[in-house]
C-alpha cells in the first residue's frame, strides 16, 4: 500500500505499534497541552486583570458550551475513525467522500450550535442557579463564545482527518499558532482595553478562525486520499451513514457525560462563587493531566481503525493492551505531580484563599484517581475504531451518567460536602471501565474469531 502524501503520514499496519503509537501520540499531546495552556491563559488573564466575579463567569460556562460541543465533537471522532478504515484498505474513493462529507458535516453542525448557544445561553445558565452576581457575565461571555462554532467544528473535523492517515504534527503547527494569536489578544482586549470576559471570548474566536483557515489549506494543498475540493463539498449519504454509525453514539455518549457534569455543576455553585471560582481552577489544571490521557485515547481509536481495514485484527488487541498501559502510567504520574503542587498551581489563576482551598480539594479526589478515566478513553475509542460504538454509549449512560445523577439526589444530599460529590467521578469510571472490557471480549471473539483463526 502506497500513498502519495507519505511525508505527513504514518502506516500503523505494519511495524512496532508502541514507537509509532509514541511518534503519533506526542504531537497530539503537545497540541492539547498547548491548547490548555492558552485556555488556561484565558482564566489566568480574566482572574488576575478581569473585574470581580469574572473568572467564576467564565468557569460557570464549561460545562454548558461542553454539552453542546461534545455531540458533534463525536461526530467528528466519527469521521477520523471512517478516513482511517478507508487510508487502511486503500480506498481512496471512500476517503475523498468522507472527506467532503467531513467538512460539510462540519459547517452545518457548527452553524447549529451557534445560533442555538446564543438563543439559549442565559435561560440554560439559570436553569443551572448561575448566580446572580456572575450570570450577567457568563451569558455575554457564551454569546460570544458561540459566534465561534462553525470554525471550532470545522477545525475539529479537518484536524480529525488528517490525524486519520497519521498527521498528527501539522495540527499541533496550526494550534500553536492560534494559541500565540489568542493569548496576545488576551492581553490586548483585557488588560489594556478593559473588555473584561468580552475580550477573552474575542480573542478565542479570532484563534479559531486562524486555526480553521490553516487546516483548510492543508487540505486543499494535500496531494493524496485527503485532498480538497471546495467545489465537491456535499454530503455523500453512504460516507454520512458510516460517519454517524461511529460518530452519533461517540457523541451523545460525550453529551450524556456533559450532562452528568452540568449535574454536578448545578451542585458546585450552590456552595457559592468562591467554590465556583476554585472549581474552575482546578479544572484548568486537570485538563493538563486528561490531555495525556486523552491524547493516547485518540490515537489509539486511529490504530485500531487503520488495522480494521486492513483486517489486522490480532493487531487491534496489542494497540488496546499497550494504549492502556501508557494511558495508565502518564495518568497515575501526572495526576500525582500536580495533587502534590495543586495550591502553587491554582495560586496563578487567583490570590483569593478560599478559591485556592476549594480547587485543591477537587484537584486531591480527582486527579489522583484520574488513570482510571485514562483506561476508560482508551477501551472506548479502540472500540469506536473498530466499528463498536453504540455499547459504549449505553453503558455509560448507566455507569456514568445514571450513577452520577443519583448520587448527585441520593447520597451527596444526605452527604452535603465537595468531597462526597467529587467521588461519583472516579465509582462511574470503575463501573464503566469493567462493563466495557467485557464487551470487548465479547465483540472482538464474534467479529475477529474466524479472521484470526483463518490467518
Amino acid at each position: 500500500m502506497v500513498h502519495k502524501s507519505a511525508k505527513h503520514e504514518i502506516n500503523m499496519c505494519e511495524g512496532p505499534i508502541f514507537t509509532k503509537l509514541l511518534k503519533f501520540s506526542l504531537p497530539i499531546v503537545f497540541a492539547s497541552v498547548l491548547q490548555l495552556l492558552f485556555n488556561t491563559a484565558d482564566m489566568i488573564v480574566v482572574g488576575k486583570f478581569g473585574s470581580g466575579g469574572s473568572l467564576a463567569a467564565v468557569g460557570a460556562t464549561n460545562s454548558i458550551t461542553n454539552l453542546f460541543v461534545n455531540v458533534f465533537l463525536g461526530v467528528s471522532l466519527g469521521a477520523g475513525a471512517q478516513t482511517a478504515r478507508c487510508y487502511g484498505s486503500d480506498d481512496s474513493d471512500g476517503a475523498h467522500k468522507t472527506v467532503h462529507t467531513s467538512v460539510a458535516l462540519g459547517l452545518i453542525s457548527g452553524l447549529f450550535i451557534s445560533v442555538l448557544g446564543i438563543i439559549l445561553a442565559p435561560y440554560l445558565l439559570r436553569m443551572m442557579d448561575c448566580p446572580s452576581d456572575v450570570i450577567g457575565k457568563s451569558t455575554l461571555y457564551m454569546r460570544i463564545y458561540f459566534c465561534g462554532m462553525p470554525f471550532s467544528m470545522l477545525y475539529n473535523f479537518e484536524s480529525a482527518i488528517l490525524r486519520a492517515v497519521g498527521d498528527s504534527k501539522r495540527p499541533l503547527y496550526y494550534i500553536a499558532t492560534a494559541g500565540v494569536v489568542n493569548v496576545g489578544l488576551n492581553l490586548i482586549f483585557v488588560i489594556f482595553l478593559k473588555m473584561d470576559v468580552a475580550g477573552v471570548a474575542t480573542a478565542t474566536v479570532i484563534s479559531q478562525i486562524i486555526s480553521v483557515a490553516l487546516t483548510t489549506r492543508a487540505l486543499l494543498l494535500d496531494d493524496g486520499m485527503i485532498k480538497l475540493e471546495l467545489k465537491k463539498i456535499k454530503i455523500h449519504i453512504i460516507e454520512l451513514k458510516h460517519i454517524c454509525l461511529i460518530g452519533v453514539p461517540a457523541g451523545l455518549q460525550s453529551c450524556l457525560f456533559s450532562i452528568s457534569n452540568v449535574t454536578i455543576q448545578t451542585s458546585i455553585n450552590s456552595f457559592g462563587s468562591a467554590v465556583m471560582a476554585g472549581s474552575a481552577a482546578s479544572q484548568s489544571v486537570e485538563g493538563y493531566v486528561y490531555a495525556l490521557m486523552h491524547s493516547v485515547a485518540q490515537a489509539s481509536l486511529n490504530f485500531a481503525a487503520q488495522n480494521f481495514g486492513a483486517k489486522k485484527y490480532k493487531r487491534i488487541h496489542k494497540v488496546l493492551l499497550e494504549s492502556i498501559l501508557s494511558a495508565t502510567i502518564l495518568g497515575f504520574v501526572a495526576g500525582n505531580i500536580v495533587n502534590i503542587y495543586s495550591e502553587n498551581l491554582l495560586s496563578l489563576f487567583t490570590d483569593v484563599p478560599a478559591e485556592i482551598l476549594a480547587g485543591a480539594e477537587r484537584v486531591s479526589i480527582v486527579c489522583t484517581l484520574y488513570w482510571l478515566c485514562g483506561i476508560l478513553d482508551v477501551v472506548n475509542f479502540v472500540l469506536r475504531g473498530i466499528g463498536c460504538s453504540l455499547p459504549p454509549m449505553l453503558i455509560s449512560i448507566v455507569g456514568v451518567v445514571g450513577i452520577r445523577i443519583v448520587w448527585v439526589h441520593t447520597y451527596f444530599v444526605s452527604h452535603r460536602s465537595i468531597y462526597s460529590l467529587l467521588i461519583s467521578y472516579p465509582v462511574s469510571w470503575i463501573v464503566v471501565i469493567i462493563v466495557e472490557l467485557i464487551v470487548y471480549v465479547l465483540y472482538t471473539t464474534k467479529k475477529f474469531n474466524y479472521s484470526i483463526a483463518s490467518k
